[in-house]
């Protein structure tokens, strides 16, 4: 009889890592679970994990000597880590501020790169994030009822241009577009605060004589050689009540390179509020 895989799951903040937990353990995996104080929910401690451990973020050697001791040899990230908190809040231990110290450019991608070297060189592989959530990836196509109107689609080419821009620089992977004019660039607040201030923009200009169409159009890409172990584009129901709040009526991902977290309810709730989704 074989044993179960026993997977190492590396968890930041959201529903991404319960819904993974979930997915993992659907699929057979005994899952343990480095839970980070600052950022995950204490839900996870109800989803049936073999066990969780609770660390702080720069806990790297504790880490480590976990998934070792529980004999892991192949872990998974999921869920986002505050920008804030990897560059400010982070107390790191000596594992984790050689790494810190070695760096050459502090942006996530590098950090979590050489996280993953740093477990590879300690036997545990670092898998795709998305690998027990493949039906949860946004397939081509427009996945809403309604079609973007030819302005969205003008938003949507200009948006792609520039986001793939700022993406090769990890900078952001979210642009918010009106008009075939940026108003708005993701840095370290993430999706949702960019949609948010897209839409304050917008709202300061009313009453003023401006030749921007007001509604805005969300485009969110992925990296150019989208790392697909750490920091996938996600999307979630939340997106979606920003954008309406916001006053953005499109969202263009990529397909293949995006999760689509709440699934089908995304979908029914851009529905509702007359938002069209298209995946390329």
């Amino acid at each position: 009889m074989s044993h179960p895989e026993k997977l190492g799951l590396i968890a930041g903040n959201g529903n991404f890592p319960l819904l993974l937990l979930d997915a993992a353990r659907a699929q057979g995996a005994e899952v343990i679970v480095a839970a980070i104080k600052e950022e995950t929910a204490p839900e996870i401690e109800q989803r049936g994990a073999a066990a969780v451990h609770w660390m702080s973020l720069g806990d790297l050697s504790r880490l480590i000597a976990t998934f070792k001791a529980a004999g892991v040899t192949r872990a998974i990230m999921a869920g986002q880590v505050k920008h804030k908190q990897i560059f400010s809040a982070i107390r790191p231990d000596w594992k984790m501020a050689k790494l810190l110290m070695n760096l050459t450019t502090r942006n996530t991608d590098s950090l979590i790169g050489a996280v993953a070297k740093v477990l590879a060189e300690e036997g545990i592989t670092l898998i795709d994030s998305t690998t027990f959530l493949e039906p949860l990836l946004a397939r081509p196509g427009v996945l809403s009822k309604r079609a973007p109107t030819e302005d969205e689609r003008a938003n949507i080419e200009y948006g792609r241009k520039v986001g793939r821009h700022l993406a090769q620089y990890d900078i952001g992977q979210t642009v918010v577009i009106a008009g075939a004019a940026c108003v708005a660039v993701e840095a370290m607040e993430g999706t949702d605060a960019t949609i948010q201030r897209a839409g304050e923009i917008m709202r300061q200009l009313e009453g003023a004589a401006s030749v921007l169409e007001r509604r805005l159009t969300v485009v969110k890409v992925a990296k150019p050689g989208q790392d697909m172990r750490f920091d996938v584009p996600i999307v979630g129901l939340k997106t979606i009540e920003t954008m309406r709040a916001a006053g953005a009526t499109c969202l263009a991902l990529d397909a293949g390179k995006c999760l689509l977290l709440d699934g089908e309810k995304i979908i029914r709730a851009a529905d509702e509020a007359g938002i069209a989704i298209v995946a390329e």
